[in-house]
C-alpha cells in the first residue's frame, strides 16, 4: 500500500513576510521538517521512495538542483536502498497566488512538496489502533 505525505511551504503571515524573503535554499529545506508536514508523523523516522518538489515564482533551476544537492550530500534524509535517489521538480514561474484581504502574505516563491516514505506507518498505525478500539464496542456497526 501506498501513501503520500504532503508537506507545504511556506506559508507566512503578513507581519514576517516585509522582513523575510526566504531562498530556495531555505524553503527546499523547510520542507522535509515535520513540522511542515500535512500529516501528522514524523519523515525522520522513516524512507523516502519517491519525492516531488514543486516550485512556484522567483526561482531558477540553478538553485533547485543546488538545493537538491545539499539535501542528498547531508544525509540527513534517507532513501530506500533499492530506489534511485531521483528528485522530480516542477517549475510554475507564477507567484503563488493569496486570497485578497486573508491571513496569507504575498510571497515571491513557495514550494510543495509530494513524497511517499514510510514514516507513514506511523498516521497508519494511530489509524488502526484508533478502529479497534471503535470495533471492540461495536461502534458504527450495524447487522
Amino acid at each position: 500500500m501506498k501513501a503520500n505525505i504532503t508537506s507545504r511551504c511556506m506559508h507566512l503571515y503578513r507581519e514576517k513576510a516585509y522582513h523575510e524573503q526566504l531562498t530556495v535554499s531555505e524553503i527546499t529545506n523547510a520542507c522535509f521538517e515535520p513540522g511542515s508536514q500535512l500529516v501528522i508523523c514524523d519523515p525522520r523516522n522513516g524512507k523516502y521512495m519517491a519525492c516531488c518538489l514543486l516550485f512556484r515564482g522567483d526561482v531558477v533551476p540553478k538553485d533547485i538542483n543546488s538545493a537538491i544537492s545539499v539535501i542528498k550530500t547531508k544525509r540527513n534524509i534517507q532513501f530506500v536502498d533499492w530506489c534511485p535517489t531521483g528528485f522530480k521538480v516542477g517549475i510554475n514561474y507564477q507567484p503563488p497566488t493569496v486570497v485578497p484581504n486573508g491571513d496569507m502574505a504575498k510571497l515571491q516563491r513557495a514550494v510543495c512538496m509530494l513524497s511517499n516514505t514510510t514514516a507513514i506507518q506511523e498516521a497508519w498505525a494511530r489509524l488502526d489502533h484508533k478502529f479497534d478500539l471503535m470495533y471492540a464496542k461495536r461502534a458504527f456497526v450495524h447487522w
